[in-house]
């Protein structure tokens, strides 16, 4: 393939027929495609710098924003209010604003917590851009430890992709510790096999008929991968396909006792670097020419589950526009969910990980911004008022 036609495949993307059939599992709100930006360079050796005022942002907004962000509002040490430790801003393709705190350094890798599950998204998507899985398959074609029952045959990669298994996971952390199974898989029985652990689960309700959020479905995922690729490939898959790609070259994504990298929660990264992995997804899943995602993948990421039809809402459900591994900002109207960040614009859209790691994509402002923290209070800091006086510096 020659270097005029990847050029023209890259600008003409946006024109072009989805590879991937998005009609069944569209979900219950439609996103447009994005359209591809051309760009004047690609940041895998690094970002360019930008002042903001050089770009036309508010500086002051900027102030409003980083007194909100890094203004401890309780104490420290028992881990109280607000705990920022980083937070960096990629404008137009430029690095425009960074600053660290609380002893985090520049080049210092962070635990993402779940922002992982994006990464998984995006490793599912190489699989089916691949032609090795599509999403309509059985997952237990892949995992069979998911052969527990019929009903458990019927769930699909899209159902794990989507959280709506049907599996009976319990995702509570501090809250509900002894009854936690994301807890067990991470740290006791399920630990040296999380997938085949969370696969064993019962079910709770029809694949497809309920959105919970769970870690054990994307662990699940991750041991099909593995399964798909065999070993020796799989551990080299992000590293070959993704993260070599994208120039991240000090990334950790910790492994299971039987060496399946943990897709729900351990990955250690720099906020930089996890800038480029939002600039993957700002791109439609190109990268300087090359396609990495599916056609399409990235809209199914910016769209909320299709679950949200039917499911039956539990406490906290009500708040989130999930996606594929990922949170949209569109609202669900028709299940009477609101926008998660009223004062943000619809298409944004987010990985977000325990304890305030974020990653925010906004297509139509040309914005990544990621935050790194440790805020042990969920109420305690408010993505809304956080983004908002950066989406005013740009408006």
């Amino acid at each position: 393939m020659n270097k005029r036609y990847l050029i023209s495949l890259f600008l003409l993307v946006a024109c072009s027929k989805p590879a991937i059939e998005l009609k069944p599992y569209g979900g219950a709100i439609q996103v447009n495609d994005l359209q591809t930006v051309r760009r004047d360079y690609w940041p895998t050796q690094g970002w360019k710098s930008a002042t903001p005022s050089s770009l036309g942002m508010k500086t002051e907004k900027l102030q409003e924003m980083e007194k909100y962000s890094f203004t401890l509002t309780g104490n420290d040490e028992d881990r109280l209010g607000i705990r920022t430790d980083s937070v960096v801003i990629i404008y137009k393709g430029k690095l425009v604003y960074e600053k660290y705190a609380r002893g985090y350094k520049k080049d210092q890798k962070h635990l993402l917590w779940s922002v992982a599950k994006s990464y998984t998204n995006a490793l599912v998507g190489i699989a089916v851009r691949d032609g090795l899985m599509k999403l309509e398959d059985f997952a237990y074609e892949y995992v069979p430890e998911l052969n527990v029952s019929e009903d458990h045959k019927k769930i699909t990669i899209h159902h794990l992709l989507t959280m709506t298994s049907g599996l009976d996971a319990r995702e509570g952390y501090e809250s509900n510790p002894l009854n936690s199974t994301v807890l067990a898989m991470l740290y006791t029985k399920g630990r040296s096999n999380m997938g085949a652990y969370s696969a064993s689960l019962p079910l709770m309700a029809e694949p497809g008929k309920r959105v919970y959020y769970s870690s054990c479905d994307t662990n699940i995922l991750s041991l099909a991968l593995q399964n798909i690729y065999g070993k020796e490939k799989y551990l080299a898959l992000p590293d070959k396909e993704l993260f070599d790609v994208l120039g991240i070259r000090d990334l950790t994504w910790e492994k299971d006792g039987s060496d399946v990298f943990v897709g729900s929660s351990y990955i250690y990264s720099t906020p930089t670097d996890v800038a480029k992995f939002g600039f993957l997804y700002l791109n439609n899943g190109y990268w300087n020419g090359k396609k990495i995602l599916p056609d399409a993948w990235v809209t199914q990421a910016r769209t909320p589950s299709e679950g949200y039809k039917t499911t039956k809402y539990y406490p906290g459900l009500e708040k989130n526009n999930y996606t594929a591994q990922w949170y949209a900002n569109t609202g669900v109207p028709d299940a009477g969910i609101p926008r998660p960040m009223p004062d943000i614009p619809s298409d944004a859209f987010f990985g977000s990980g325990h304890w305030g790691q974020r990653l925010f994509i906004i297509p139509s402002l040309d914005l990544i911004v990621v935050r790194f923290a440790d805020d042990r209070k969920k109420e305690d800091f408010s993505d809304n008022d956080f983004l908002k006086p950066i989406v005013e510096s740009v408006q």
